[in-house]
């Protein structure tokens, strides 16, 4: 949900950026999204009702290539960002850090246990920290 939220509101501003998702475990690899927000987007509550964000990728693992093809790494929470600085390789030129580091500091929880209002909630955290990551992002 946030690579789509994120993608989609950078498209939005115009901008050409390349944004992609990875875990730090194998979980999941070569899925597709959990269908609890794939079917929020296709009903199209609140923000998908307006703006039609699509979500439309593979589950993958994160790769140390990440780290010097991208510019920046997002961790959705502490122990992502733990597991991604062990990772990371000498020569990583991505700027790692907890994505919530660009507006509040709070993690970003896990909606996979919870229901519908779970994904709610994640989804309006992940659309106001893909506007505070652009906007600090864009300053620089």
């Amino acid at each position: 949900m946030g690579e789509a939220v994120l993608a989609d509101i950078a498209k939005k501003r115009g901008l050409n950026v390349k944004v992609d998702s990875a875990g730090t475990a194998g979980y999941h690899v070569g899925e597709e999204p959990d269908e609890r927000p794939r079917l929020y987007a296709e009903l199209s509550l609140t923000y998908f009702e307006q703006h039609k964000v699509p979500i439309n990728s593979l589950a993958r693992q994160v790769k140390t290539s990440d780290f010097t093809q991208f510019t920046h790494i997002l961790a959705s929470d502490k122990n992502n960002l733990r597991d991604l600085e062990r990772i990371k390789p000498s020569n990583a030129t991505a700027e790692v850090r907890l994505w919530g580091s660009y507006l509040d500091g709070e993690p970003i929880p896990d909606p996979y246990y919870g229901g519908a209002g779970g994904f709610e909630s994640v989804f309006q955290q992940v659309t106001r920290l893909s506007n505070a990551f652009l906007d600090t992002v864009l300053k620089k």
